[in-house]
């Protein structure tokens, strides 16, 4: 039934996504050159609201039942209102922050989605957030919403990245005996690829904040719905299948520290930018992107399955190999290179 549902989300990806491209030019809903962006040309830039669209029709073919469904759904909601003024009006980042905070409120006082507490390993020892829990959880929906919000610069490469931390969410839920969210991740994915079909390169459409707000608040909702009140060291895998957003939201942060800019200030250093200044073509820099994003996904699965000796042996080498990419690339600043630095100290 499960495979029904998401043949019955992608197809009707496929139907609503041109319906919402024609719709999308009626309203003026497009989104124009600057020197920011990639493309050349005026592009319509509500396609989240296919996306959306064709989950819910594949979520209510399929009905998976949960506690906390009203509450997410209601949430999402909110977001696609969010998004969706955004692409028509350009809102202030203080106005989509209070859309995310509305949305994940009502997933945590709603939907009774909390991160209560967390079993630190070697110790024994249980640690309970309290009063704590409710901030950390809205920052943990909030943050990870405008990751995948941050990484939206290239044809496909949100709507790409966001299918394959579906589809990593979906296996660790099967692997941990959570039917709702195997189910709701799995038809998500089959959504998100099926408007793929026009947003890849060369896009016909975008799918604008509407689209990666709802991404990335279901993501953020969905992975921590499989992974609350876990070990510490489980806590860790969600944050591990979401590498590629983490990794750029935390080191664009980083790097607008080092150069003495906003944190919220744009820039054209992301790691779409940086692969393309190294001279990668724009569909080249997309399945690189990918193809990071799967190697996350996997290492995900392996952490979860590993022992905590091995769990923290994998993570370190995680590290390491992140922090060296990120210094090759120029992630956080042309000057920005301590490893390779101690590296080369070390080899005179």
């Amino acid at each position: 039934m499960i495979f029904l549902a998401m043949a019955v989300a992608f197809a009707a990806s496929i139907l609503l996504t041109p319906l919402v491209r024609r719709f999308a030019f009626r309203i003026g809903a497009v989104d124009r050159p600057n020197y920011r962006k990639v493309h050349a040309s005026i592009m319509p830039r509500i396609g989240g609201l296919a996306i959306f669209g064709a989950f819910l029709i594949g979520y209510f073919f399929l009905r998976p039942e949960d506690e906390h469904s009203t509450g997410i759904l209601i949430g999402a909601l909110i977001i696609i209102i969010t998004g969706f003024l955004d692409d028509m009006f350009e809102i202030t980042a203080k106005a989509k922050i209070v859309g995310q905070l509305a949305a994940a409120i009502v997933v945590v006082s709603w939907g009774g989605l909390q991160i209560d507490a967390i079993n630190i390993p070697f110790i024994g020892v249980q640690f309970d957030f309290g009063y704590l829990s409710i901030p950390i959880t809205i920052i943990w929906i909030i943050g990870i919403t405008n990751a995948i919000n941050l990484i939206d610069g290239l044809d496909g490469l949100a709507a790409g990245v966001s299918t394959i931390a579906l589809i990593t969410i979906s296996v660790m839920a099967i692997i941990m005996g959570n039917p709702f969210v195997m189910a709701t991740a799995a038809i998500l994915a089959a959504s998100s690829a099926g408007f793929l079909f026009f947003n890849f390169h060369p896009a016909k459409i975008f799918m604008g904040d509407t689209g990666s707000l709802f991404l990335g608040f279901m993501i953020s909702v969905l992975a921590l719905l499989g992974f609350k009140n876990v070990a510490f060291i489980s806590l860790i895998i969600p944050v591990i299948m979401l590498g590629v957003p983490i990794s750029d939201t935390f080191f664009a942060i980083v790097r607008r520290i080092r150069m003495k800019q906003k944190v919220t200030a744009p820039d054209k250093s992301h790691l779409h930018h940086c692969l393309l200044r190294a001279g990668f073509s724009h569909k080249q820099t997309v399945l690189i992107i990918y193809g990071l994003a799967a190697l996350f996904g996997v290492a995900a699965i392996l952490f979860s399955q590993a022992t905590v000796w091995g769990s923290i042996i994998l993570l370190v080498v995680m590290l390491l190999a992140i922090e060296l990419f990120v210094e090759i690339i120029g992630l956080a600043g042309a000057n920005y290179r301590p490893l390779l630095n101690f590296v080369r100290m070390i080899g005179k």
